[in-house]
C-alpha cells in the first residue's frame, strides 16, 4: 500500500513537472510585475510646478481630470513609463497635507482649498497606463525669490522666518538650513506622510542642496568638530539622503537624486556627495545626472561626461541620464566653442539615447522637461528633436 502511494506520488510530481516545463517552453510566461519592472528601460519625464500651473490652474475638476488623461494618454502612446511629478517646490503640497499648505501651482494662493485629491487622481490614471510616478521634491527651497510675504501661515517656514532654521538670501530666495535637525526632521515627516497615503513609486530629489554660503554657520561653530566645513555640509547632506533611502525602504519603495551632470560643482558648490552615494550602499537606488550637455561642449562633451559617470558607480545604483530637451535650436554660451551645437543638430537627444545605452550601468534615461515634449514649438529644431526621440521609442516597442 505505502508502495502505491508512492509511486502515485512520483507520477503526479512528474505530470506537474511536465507540464510547467511544457508551459515554460511554448506558451509566454509573463514575469512578476516587480521583476518585469526592474527589467525595462525607464523613460522618463520631469513634470515640474511650471507644467502644473500651465496645464491645470484655474480649470474646474472635470477639466483638470480630462487634462490629466490626455497628457499621460500622449506619454504612454509616445512609450514613455517614468513621471518625475513634482508634488513639492516651495515648502508646499500639490496633495492635501497635515504639514504643507496646497501649492498655489494648483490653487493660485498657497494654503487655497482644492476640490479633490489631484495626486490620488494621477497616480491611478498613471498607474492604469502602466506608467511609475516618483513623487519630486525640492527639500529645501522655499522660494525662488526674497519676498516674504507670499508665504503663508500654514507654511511651515512661516513659524521660523527670523531664526536659523531659515534664510532669506537677497536676489536667490528663501531656503531651509540644511544643516538644522529640525529642517531635516521635517523633511523626513513629509516624505513618510506621502508614502503613508498614496501609492506613489519612488521619491525624487533634483540638485537643489545648498543654498549658499553662511546658512549653517552657527551649526558649524556649534559643533566644534573636527572637520572642515566642507565635510561637515557634506555629511549634513549625507544625513539627510540616508534618512531618506531608510524611510522610503519601510515601503519597499526606490529613491533618486538628479544632481549636476558636473561631478566637480556637486562638491564645489552643492555639497551633494556623489562618489560615496556610488560606492555605498544605503543612500540612492538610481542617479539621474544632469548631463545637460551637448557633444561639442567644449568645458563638459557629453560622451566623456557620461563615461565618468558611469565609471563612478561601485554599487547597485542604476545610471538614468537626465538630458536637456529644453536646449534644442537654442546657443549654448558655456559650451564655448561648442555654442551652436544646439542649433546646428536636430538630433542631438536622439544620439544621446543611442550612446547611453552602450555603458554598463545603463538602465533608462530622462527629459527636462514635459512642456519641450508636448506642445512647447518655439523653434523648428526642438520639433525635429523631439520626433527623432518619439521615432527611436517605436523601434523599441
Amino acid at each position: 500500500m505505502i508502495q502505491k502511494k508512492y509511486i502515485l506520488t512520483s507520477f503526479l510530481v512528474v505530470v506537474v513537472f511536465g507540464l510547467t516545463t511544457f508551459f515554460a517552453i511554448f506558451c509566454k510566461v509573463e514575469l512578476p510585475r516587480a521583476e518585469e519592472k526592474s527589467l525595462e528601460e525607464k523613460r522618463a519625464v520631469f513634470f515640474s510646478y511650471i507644467e502644473i500651473e500651465k496645464y491645470f490652474q484655474g480649470l474646474d475638476e472635470e477639466d483638470v481630470k480630462s487634462a490629466i488623461q490626455q497628457i499621460l494618454d500622449f506619454l504612454k502612446e509616445k512609450n514613455f513609463n517614468m513621471i518625475l511629478l513634482q508634488v513639492r517646490s516651495f515648502s508646499d503640497a500639490i496633495y492635501p497635507s497635515k504639514i504643507y499648505p496646497m501649492s498655489k501651482t494648483l490653487t493660485g494662493q498657497e494654503g487655497g482649498k482644492y476640490p479633490f485629491d489631484f495626486l490620488a487622481y494621477f497616480i491611478k490614471q498613471a498607474h492604469q497606463r502602466g506608467m511609475e510616478v516618483h513623487a519630486w521634491i525640492n527639500p529645501y527651497r522655499v522660494r525662488s525669490n526674497a519676498d516674504i510675504s507670499s508665504i503663508s501661515t500654514k507654511n511651515p517656514a512661516y513659524q521660523w522666518l527670523g531664526t536659523a532654521h531659515v534664510k532669506v538670501i537677497e536676489n536667490q530666495g528663501i531656503y531651509y538650513n540644511p544643516s538644522s535637525q529640525e529642517v531635516e526632521d521635517l523633511i523626513i515627516a513629509g516624505i513618510e506622510e506621502l508614502i503613508q497615503n498614496y501609492a506613489i513609486d519612488g521619491i525624487h530629489f533634483d540638485d537643489y542642496f545648498y543654498p549658499d554660503e553662511t546658512i549653517d554657520e552657527a551649526e558649524y561653530q556649534e559643533y566644534q568638530l573636527a572637520m572642515t566645513k566642507e565635510e561637515f555640509r557634506l555629511a549634513k547632506v549625507n544625513q539627510l539622503v540616508r534618512r531618506v533611502y531608510d524611510t522610503v525602504k519601510k515601503k519597499d519603495l526606490v529613491f533618486g537624486i538628479s544632481p549636476e551632470g558636473n561631478i566637480e560643482n556637486n562638491y564645489q558648490r552643492n555639497y551633494a556627495d556623489v562618489k560615496t552615494w556610488l560606492k555605498e550602499d544605503g543612500y540612492i537606488d538610481y542617479i539621474m545626472p544632469q548631463i545637460y550637455y551637448g557633444f561639442e561642449n567644449q568645458v563638459k562633451p557629453f560622451e566623456k561626461t557620461l563615461d565618468e559617470w558611469n565609471a563612478l558607480i561601485q554599487n547597485h545604483v542604476a545610471l538614468i541620464p537626465a538630458l536637456a530637451l529644453y536646449k534644442a535650436g537654442l546657443p549654448d554660451q558655456y559650451a564655448k566653442s561648442g555654442s551652436m551645437e544646439w542649433q546646428n543638430h536636430m538630433d542631438i537627444i536622439k544620439r544621446e539615447i543611442e550612446i547611453s545605452r552602450k555603458v554598463s550601468k545603463y538602465r533608462g534615461f530622462s527629459l527636462f522637461r514635459f512642456g519641450y515634449l508636448y506642445d512647447e514649438t518655439y523653434n523648428q529644431n526642438l520639433i525635429e528633436e523631439r520626433n527623432n526621440i518619439f521615432e527611436l521609442l517605436k523601434e523599441k516597442e
